[in-house]
Parts: structure tokens; C-alpha cells; sequence
């Protein structure tokens, strides 16, 4: 188990071309704070949708199956297996 309840990181977002925020907690989930702005409103999916367009490129969040939530996680259990040694003790 880590020693830590949620850790952050502020990332630019190549999904929705903008700054977000990934946390994860102590249990390994995540959450982004782009994906909960573009999955609750409505508004705020249109206005993705229109900067895709502006942009010309697609502009599309993928939820917590991002990739760049999933390289952040897999980033933090590799700094974590590091403080573990082989017999179990913490470094």
C-alpha cells in the first residue's frame, strides 16, 4: 500500500488541447478534470466539439482509458515498487 491518499499532476492535454488535471488516489483510480467537464455538460462537449473543428484535428476525451492517465499511473507504481525492497521492507 502507498503512503500517500492522492497525488496530482497538471498536464497539457493533447485529447482536449487544454491544461487538466489528473489524481490518483491511494487505491489507483483516477479522475481528470477534463473528463468530468466535458462528460457533465452538454455545453462544454459542443464547445470540444467546435474547437475541433476550429482546430481541425479531432479533439476527443477518452475518460480514465486515457493514456496519459494511464502513463501517470504506471509512473507512480513504478516509483512505488522502487521504495519496496525484494523483501518486502520499505527503503
Amino acid at each position: 500500500m502507498v503512503d500517500w491518499q492522492v497525488t496530482a499532476i497538471t498536464i497539457e492535454c493533447r485529447a482536449v488541447a487544454e491544461e487538466v488535471t489528473i489524481l490518483v488516489k491511494n487505491d489507483w483510480s483516477a479522475q481528470c478534470t477534463g473528463f468530468e467537464k466535458y462528460a457533465a455538460s452538454h455545453q462544454a462537449s459542443l464547445e470540444l466539439t467546435k474547437r475541433s473543428l476550429d482546430m481541425k484535428r479531432v479533439l476527443e476525451c477518452k475518460g480514465t482509458q486515457c493514456s496519459q492517465i494511464t502513463a501517470y499511473i504506471q509512473k507512480l507504481q513504478a516509483e512505488e515498487s522502487r521504495k519496496v525492497s525484494p523483501g518486502g521492507e520499505n527503503k
